[in-house]
C-alpha cells in the first residue's frame, strides 16, 4: 500500500529527472539490445489500444509498481513467452518501463537467459553493456535467480553446449 502511494507520488518528479539526463548526459531513452528487443523508457506519445492496434502493434501490460516493484514471476515468464513469439516472426519489441533500467531490464535478462542459456549475472552485464545506466536491486536479481532456477536455463546451457 505505502509503496504504490510512494511510487504514484513520485512518478512525474522521476520521469523529470529522467528527461533531465537523457538531455544532459550520454543516456539514451532507448537501446537496441539485440535484433528483437528495444529496452527503454516510457514512451510519451499516448495512444489509445485501439490506434496501437490499427497501428500493427501488440501490447502486453505487465502492472508492476514503480521504484520499489518487481515483476513477479508469472509477468515474467508471459513476458519472454511474448519476446520468444515475437523472435520468431522477426518483430521488434519495445520493453519499457518509465525509465527503462529495472522492472524492464529484469524481463529483457529473463529473456536473454532464455534464449542464450546464460546466467542471471551473464545477462545482467550484457544489458549493462548496451544500456550502461539500468541499476538492477536485490529483489530484481531475486526474481533472475528464481527465473534461472524454475526455468531450468542451466539445462537449456547443457543442451545447447552439446549440439555444438
Amino acid at each position: 500500500m505505502m509503496s504504490g502511494l510512494l511510487s504514484r507520488t513520485l512518478f512525474y518528479p522521476t520521469l523529470l529527472y529522467n528527461v533531465l539526463m537523457e538531455k544532459v548526459t550520454s543516456r539514451r531513452w532507448y537501446d537496441r539490445i539485440d535484433a528483437t528487443v528495444l529496452l527503454g523508457a516510457l514512451p510519451f506519445r499516448s495512444m489509445t489500444p485501439m490506434e496501437w492496434s490499427r497501428a500493427g502493434v501488440e501490447q502486453l501490460h505487465l502492472s508492476t509498481i514503480d521504484l520499489t516493484g518487481v515483476p513477479t514471476h508469472e509477468h515474467l515468464k508471459l513476458g519472454v513467452l511474448f519476446l520468444l513469439r515475437h523472435q520468431e516472426q522477426g518483430n521488434t519489441v519495445y520493453v519499457h518501463c518509465k525509465a527503462g533500467r529495472r522492472r524492464s531490464a529484469t524481463l529483457v535478462a529473463c529473456y536473454l537467459m532464455q534464449v542464450h542459456g546464460w546466467t542471471p549475472e551473464e545477462a545482467h552485464l550484457f544489458i549493462k553493456d548496451k544500456r550502461p545506466h539500468i541499476t538492477l536491486a536485490r529483489g530484481q536479481f531475486q526474481a533472475l535467480d528464481r527465473y534461472y532456477t524454475t526455468e531450468h536455463i542451466e539445462e537449456i546451457k547443457d543442451s545447447k553446449e552439446r549440439k555444438l
